[in-house]
């Protein structure tokens, strides 16, 4: 299914059960975005700057860990998707895992 498309009503995804929360921190993670770009456009002193790019990126760490989180209990633990081997589950979990730490 392409990215661009909403999956049907049946599927449940890892984050269901908190989707207002997680829309409600991504919104949050939104306006800290156009407040740098706000600073930057009234030149703000860089350190500032850095500052809230550290804060937005830790923002976005915390809600990528708890969809991994969601992403292992409920689709793979629950079978909801996804690979369904023992070795599969471990290698798409560890893909991700790598490529969050090749940032």
């Amino acid at each position: 299914m392409p990215d661009n498309q909403e999956p049907p009503e049946s599927i449940s995804r890892g984050y269901s059960a908190s989707k207002d929360d997680l829309l409600s921190r991504l919104s949050k993670i939104e306006g800290q975005i156009r407040g740098i770009i706000r600073m930057v456009d009234t030149d703000r002193y860089c350190v500032d700057v850095i500052t809230q790019i550290a804060a937005v990126q830790g923002a976005l760490d915390k809600v990528e860990l708890g969809l991994l989180e969601g992403h292992v209990r409920h689709c793979l633990l629950g079978h909801h998707g996804g690979p369904e081997t023992p070795e599969e589950q471990t290698a798409e979990v560890i893909g991700v895992v790598a490529r969050i730490l090749r940032r």
